[in-house]
């Protein structure tokens, strides 16, 4: 494993500093995003309490001894209006928290979280994508943002409601019966032992289940995306086959449910039942009615008060109960978060040695230079030395699985070979400002993406409002697609794809590769990467859109990187790699006249390739 991915090493222990910590962490995030919210939410669940305290333990056992002592009746009328008032302001204050504040507050909180992630995401290295336990947790991470933020209101709410309850209820408890307080005690902590168990156990399932509700959801998206919907429906055996596997992976997680479903009931029947109700309900309603028809030390009259206090505080503490737990699920998570956030990129720019990049292109060369996406499957490439004139067209070409795609990478510095050194102009690529040294290199890769915008948009790769439509559409019509765009009422501003716009359109196969090419044609790049851009046409189709950016790239460097050799006879040097070396090298001409390899692929290839002039 590579030192920018994520460690394989075991969860370190979920102790209570840890627990308490990681909520900090996420109680701080939120607040970052909306103060207002948080405080006020804390200052909510406080004065909930108190209002519920002064109704009915407090209140009640006011009027009641009021109606006990004989007291005037204008004492409790007083009591009651001035609680009427207070409960009144408090439910208008509650309403323009919940209805305005908070429904304002937590998508900017969820977003600023999110946010957080994805750039993140932009800023690690490649080859953590290559690692499937960093994506497991990236995938867990970011799926559960949302629910952790919930979780965390839920955890101010049960936190705060709870320790303001005991304060109100322990001090009244104390000063009328403090044995009455023990039975609420000993129900908590009973209580608060077994949610730790059981959500420890519930972290465990939904671990052991993630990685196959993926594949589940794999196999969901196959069926509702448009991007298979035509291989699903032409090739049976292939529907069969995923619900094959659908039903497969259910039945596992199904089973892990299973396996753990009789200790899940019993410490759920222990903690909602045995702990709570069978130690308050029935053991203290013996204790009351003791000390009040036998020993006489408490009055008929508090004895419903403390019995229905006690009812209260203990639903209360049974929430409470539940926040070391669920704190305790959300340190599990944010863990990962954490750990995903704490991952330091390798491939950065060196700033103790930053040179500055070359005005014009340069010669880039390659030095013995090996790469290995990790030990266990061995050398991807090995031992390649290359030369890259200014302003020259080179092909790299090579059957499937020769390492091509991979040798760009290196070059665009996705990644960084284990042995020898790539320069440019004569300067290790280390050296350079990496996002200037990117911002220098304009790709099209075989995988391009179209993405769900208006034309100019998927163009810029930037918002519509910062680039000039001339040039927009000077780079389209290099790439070969402004006669499409012509045919379109809306032009530039059309979007994409009709995922979420009904009006958009969807580009075939070969117009999605051009829209690509056109990327290319608008950035200002000294270098050119094409990695076949052109597969989706036809091979003349192929040839002659090749020769538009060969001319449109005159005084910039252009690699081809392709297995189909319609431009290589218009390529400055070629460069042929089998199994990760380069086996030959020359013009068109000279590896024709070799008579090796490439000339036996031309050889092949050639009849595709008579184009008239």
């Amino acid at each position: 494993m590579k030192k920018g991915s994520i460690k394989k090493n075991s969860m370190k222990k979920n102790g209570f500093k840890q627990v308490i910590a990681h909520n900090l962490f996420l109680f701080r995030l939120c607040f970052k995003a909306a103060p207002a919210c948080m405080i006020l939410l804390i200052a909510e669940h406080i004065r909930n309490e108190i209002v519920v305290f002064m109704e009915y333990t407090f209140g009640l056992n006011y009027v009641l001894e009021c109606a006990e002592y004989g007291r005037p009746f204008k004492d409790a009328a007083v009591f009651l209006v001035g609680l009427l008032a207070f409960v009144m302001l408090g439910l208008l204050f509650s309403s323009y928290l919940y209805q305005k504040i908070q429904m304002k507050s937590t998508p900017k909180i969820k977003q600023a979280i999110k946010e957080m992630m994805y750039n993140k995401a932009k800023e690690i290295d490649l080859e953590c994508y290559d690692d499937p336990k960093f994506y497991n947790d990236y995938v867990l991470s970011v799926s559960e943002i949302e629910n952790q933020v919930d979780r965390m209101y839920g955890v101010l709410w049960s936190l705060f409601t709870g320790i303001t309850s005991v304060a109100l209820s322990g001090t009244f408890f104390i000063g009328n019966d403090p044995v009455s307080f023990l039975f609420v005690a000993v129900s908590f902590f009973a209580s608060l032992w077994a949610g730790k168990v059981l959500n420890k156990l519930k972290f465990k399932i939904r671990t052991e289940k993630n990685p196959h509700e993926r594949k589940m959801g794999y196999v969901n998206r196959v069926f509702y995306l448009n991007d298979y919907a035509k291989e699903t429906r032409l090739n049976t055996e292939v529907s069969g086959l995923l619900l094959k596997d659908f039903d497969e992976t259910n039945d596992i997680t199904l089973g892990i449910d299973r396996k753990n479903a009789g200790k899940r009931f019993c410490l759920q029947f222990l903690k909602d039942y045995l702990c709570s109700n069978f130690l308050i309900d029935i053991l203290y309603m013996i204790y009351l009615v003791y000390s009040a028809a036998v020993l006489h030390r408490i009055s008929y009259s508090n004895v419903a008060v403390m019995r229905g206090t006690a009812n209260r505080t203990k639903e209360c503490l049974k929430r409470f109960s539940d926040t070391y737990p669920k704190m305790q699920e959300i340190s599990l998570y944010v863990e990962k978060m954490q750990a995903f956030l704490a991952i330091e990129p390798t491939i950065v720019s060196n700033k103790d040695k930053c040179v500055p990049l070359p005005a014009s292109p340069k010669e880039i060369e390659l030095k013995n230079v090996s790469f290995a996406y990790n030990q266990r499957e061995g050398y991807i490439l090995k031992n390649i030395n290359m030369k890259i004139d200014p302003c020259s067209k080179i092909a790299i070409v090579g059957y499937n699985g020769a390492g091509k795609t991979t040798l760009i990478k290196l070059i665009m510095r996705l990644y960084d070979p284990d042995e020898g050194e790539i320069l440019l102009d004569g300067v290790n690529i280390k050296d350079y400002d990496l996002e200037e040294y990117r911002r220098r290199i304009g790709t099209v890769f075989q995988d391009f993406k179209i993405f769900a915008a208006t034309v100019k948009e998927n163009v810029l790769l930037d918002f519509a409002d910062k680039g000039e439509d001339g040039e927009v559409i000077c780079a389209l019509e290099k790439s070969g697609l402004k006669e499409r765009l012509d045919s379109l009422t809306e032009g530039l501003s059309i979007n994409l794809t009709t995922e979420f716009e009904e009006n958009g359109i969807n580009l075939s196969g070969g117009e999605g590769q051009k829209l690509a090419v056109a990327r290319v044609f608008y950035k200002d790049a000294d270098l050119i990467i094409l990695d076949e851009p052109s597969s989706a046409l036809d091979p003349i189709a192929e040839y002659h859109l090749n020769r538009s950016m060969l001319s449109a790239a005159e005084n910039k460097s252009v690699i081809f990187i392709s297995h189909r050799l319609s431009t290589t006879r218009n390529a400055d040097h070629i460069y042929m790699l089998e199994k990760g070396r380069v086996i030959e090298e020359g013009s068109h001409p000279e590896l024709l006249g070799l008579g090796g390899k490439y000339a036996g692929m031309w050889k092949v290839q050639a009849g595709q390739y008579c184009v008239e002039e």
